[in-house]
């Protein structure tokens, strides 16, 4: 690993962290006003996308409870810094009875940066970039 990719991997720890800790202190709308509070407008490259995907894995598996809420959030807070648009898509699982589950992406120009696949969930909300 270069000094770049582990000075950057350092900083998707920290903001993971931040995230997460956040998510526990406050309410998911004021730490979303917190992470979108940043004018993002441009198109994010591929590279960009990969990289902030790679950082922001595997620095949450340092963090506990780093949940695909906590990473999509901190995703976007890290492509927002970059001047890069990116929109949080939520939505539930299909198919799973009584109990719901949902889920979390992070969505930059229509690429699923974090969260996996898209198939299987049913699209609830979106919240983007300011």
């Amino acid at each position: 690993m270069s000094g770049s990719e582990a000075f950057f991997l350092c900083r998707c720890l920290m903001v993971v962290a931040a995230v997460r800790l956040g998510l526990t202190l406050f309410s998911y709308n004021r730490v979303r006003g917190m992470v979108t509070r940043l004018n993002a407008r441009q198109c994010a490259s591929m590279g960009e996308l990969r990289l902030v995907a790679w950082g922001v894995v595997a620095a949450a598996r340092f963090v506990p409870r780093a949940t695909c809420l906590t990473q999509a959030l901190a995703g976007q807070y890290i492509l927002a810094r970059q001047g890069n648009a990116s929109h949080i898509r939520i939505g539930i699982e299909r198919g799973t009875g009584e109990q719901l589950r949902a889920h979390a992406w992070l969505v930059s120009d229509n690429h699923v940066v974090l969260g996996g696949s898209v198939d299987g969930f049913a699209h609830l909300v979106d919240h983007g970039s300011r």
